[in-house]
């Protein structure tokens, strides 16, 4: 799992070549804290062709703001610079963020 920040987040993310997972998590974010286990579960199963990334919002307000991340958690995967699928809040269950990475591994 790669920690970007507003510095990183550009090149690690929106100029990646090939598919990116974020997770958008902050400091006092309880939700956030009890996926990151899965999360990072999910990072060493499916790392192979997906490339995990973790922002800290608490640290990047602006960039998550830019990133229409306005509540936490949020897990998102972008393909080409593009945010192509995001689990919000209540949705970000362990199986719904399996299913989501999954919809983009190849």
């Amino acid at each position: 799992m790669l920690d970007v920040d507003k510095k990183t987040f550009e090149e690690e993310v929106l100029q990646a070549e090939g598919t990116v997972f974020v997770d958008f998590y902050g400091d006092g974010c309880v939700p956030c804290q009890a996926l990151m286990p899965v999360v990072h579960e999910l990072a060493e199963k499916y790392g192979d062709k997906i490339k995990f990334c973790s922002l800290n919002t608490s640290k990047a307000r602006r960039l998550a703001i830019s990133q229409k991340v306005l509540g936490l958690p949020v897990m998102a995967v972008y393909r080409q610079g593009q945010k192509v699928a995001e689990c919000v809040k209540d949705d970000a269950t362990p199986e719904n963020i399996e299913k989501m990475i999954l919809k983009y591994y190849q």
